[in-house]
């Protein structure tokens, strides 16, 4: 208690105020008492310059002899011993100034002697001197004032300073200790109200403010403690409750990604951004194995430097890939994990499934679309080119003379002729059939064919994976593949064809490339329709197809197209 009061801060401050008190008083006083010994000042410098101008008169009445000698030196003795040059004898008044005015009233006497005895050339000899001593007189009452007055001004600044000074003491010290310490617990009370209890306020003066600081401290430590063991017993309460909730909350988002037409990439992925909902999961990872040896794999979350964990997906005994995933504690619910991994199984399984499907509809069109066209377009042109060869046969019987006719019909003929070969180029595509779903698998099964029509060499290189591909795009990419094959197989007499399949991201890249004969891309031949069917193909794609070839240097196809545009 003892330290809290020498530590007031009502104590500093009103000490402050009290000297702050002072100095203006003795700053007020002094002044004061300047003022009043320099009140007589102005009438005794007045006094004395006068009698400088009546020892000239009085000179001037004895040089000729005027009979106001009398009263003018009556008048030079009354100015002389006036009140105003008598208060001169006062305390306040400096020495020299006192004594230098004694002597000029006993240097009066001596002259007023000679005045009286009417001592004209006594008279003007010591009238000069007298003069110059009360020149003497009235510079030092004028150097004795001005040194007040600077004194004055000197005693008001020092004071002035010296109050200054006080004051911005006092005002430091009430920033420091109490605005500073005041918008402390102004904050504080801030985060206690909301709810923010682990504070501290730096404050450690012995005054009454750091007193109640470090109550104020203590108060939010032991509501910090009461708050948490309430949220933790809350917590403990409903963690059963909730991580149920969640489960079966998990589980069912994750079964209604089954439901959708079509299963695709994002469906996975929205399956494990539900996974990773689970309280301690940080990331989790599904990996999509295929035939071939390329995998898709699709990462959710943040990595973290901790090991991962898995668990392989399973159907009817065969792998459909592995999910992985990291977590923090507490421990997730591996039950849960598990559930979640038979319910990916079965969409990779459903995937394939519908891709299947999807691709064997594609195909039953397709032959449906080519028995049509053999049933009736095929059956027409046949019909056409039988009766044109009757034709031909007549005309030559007949009318061999004529040849405009002769013409008419060999142009018949020949676009006849370019009309059964575009249906034929059709029905060889539309009867193409792909019963795998599979990319690599379908891949291997369409190339199986050719390579029985050439002895040239197949370099395959497929790193596809068969999940990013829909069964549409599927069936147009195969098809291109083997029209490139099998132009390098027909026209360019290859002895190495190259298939190279690759992704990068989203874009999906081809190349097919072979070493046979060439041919010049700005040059079409007549009867051969497999590039622009190519370049349909890429279009519905809505990628690029790019043709290089030299004669003598072989041919490079190249297609690229976005799995989001394509």
């Amino acid at each position: 208690m003892h330290q809290q009061k020498v530590n007031s801060v009502t104590t500093t401050i009103g000490r402050s105020m009290v000297a702050i008190l002072f100095l203006v008083s003795t700053t007020i006083s002094l002044a004061l008492c300047m003022l009043v010994s320099s009140l007589n000042d102005a009438a005794a410098i007045n006094t004395a310059g006068s009698l400088r101008m009546q020892s000239y008169r009085l000179a001037f009445d004895i040089e000729t002899q005027s009979p106001l000698l009398s009263s003018h030196t009556v008048a030079f003795e009354q100015s002389l011993t006036s009140p105003t040059m008598q208060a001169l004898h006062h305390w306040y008044v400096p020495q020299k100034i006192q004594n230098h005015y004694t002597e000029l009233v006993l240097t009066w006497q001596a002259v007023r002697s000679q005045l009286d005895q009417i001592d004209k050339d006594g008279y003007l000899a010591q009238v000069a001197p007298f003069v110059d001593r009360i020149d003497q007189f009235v510079f030092e009452l004028q150097q004795s004032s001005e040194n007040k007055l600077h004194l004055l001004a000197l005693i008001s600044a020092v004071g002035l300073l010296l109050i200054l000074m006080v004051v911005l003491f006092t005002i430091q010290f009430t920033q420091r200790k109490i605005v500073v310490p005041l918008n402390q617990l102004m904050a504080g009370c801030k985060q206690i109200k909301q709810h923010q209890f682990a504070l501290t306020i730096n404050n450690n003066s012995g005054n009454e403010l750091g007193i109640l600081a470090r109550t104020f401290t203590q108060m939010a430590a032991d509501l910090d403690k009461f708050y948490s063991d309430l949220e933790q017993s809350v917590s403990e309460k409903t963690h059963r409750l909730r991580h149920a909730n969640e489960s079966l909350k998990v589980l069912y988002n994750c079964s209604q990604q089954l439901s959708v037409s079509r299963l695709t990439h994002h469906h996975f992925q929205h399956m494990l951004e539900t996974l990773i909902a689970i309280d301690g999961l940080t990331a989790a990872k599904l990996i999509i194995e295929e035939s071939n040896g390329t995998t898709t794999e699709i990462i959710v979350g943040e990595h973290q430097s901790t090991a991962w964990h898995q668990q392989q997906l399973l159907i009817d005994g065969e792998t459909m890939g592995q999910l992985w995933w990291q977590y923090q504690l507490p421990c997730p619910d591996l039950a849960l994990i598990e559930n979640i991994a038979n319910i990916l199984s079965r969409g990779i399984y459903y995937n394939r499934a519908q891709k299947q499907t999807e691709q064997l509809l594609l195909m039953e069109e397709r032959a449906t679309i080519a028995r049509e066209l053999h049933d009736s377009l095929a059956q027409s042109l046949s019909y056409l080119k039988i009766q044109l060869t009757l034709l031909k046969r007549q005309l030559n019987v007949t009318t061999d003379s004529n040849n405009n006719q002769w013409q008419t019909v060999q142009t018949i003929d020949e676009e006849l002729a370019n009309a059964y070969t575009q249906l034929r180029e059709l029905l060889s595509t539309f009867r193409l059939t792909i019963k795998e779903a599979n990319f690599s698998e379908a891949l291997t099964q369409l190339l199986a064919p050719l390579r029985e029509q050439t002895s040239a060499q197949f370099s395959i290189e497929n790193q596809l994976p068969s999940m990013a591909l829909i069964a549409h795009n599927q069936v147009h990419l195969l098809q291109i593949i083997r029209e490139a094959v099998l132009n390098a197989i027909k026209h360019a007499n290859a002895r190495h064809i190259r298939v190279c399949c690759h992704q990068h991201q989203d874009i999906i890249s081809v190349e097919i490339t072979d070493d046979g004969i060439g041919f010049d891309p700005s040059q079409s031949k007549l009867n051969h329709y497999g590039l622009n069917i190519m370049q349909e193909r890429t279009s519905c794609l809505k990628g690029q197809l790019t043709i290089h070839s030299q004669i003598g240097f072989g041919s490079q196809v190249k297609l690229q197209f976005a799995l989001s545009e394509g």
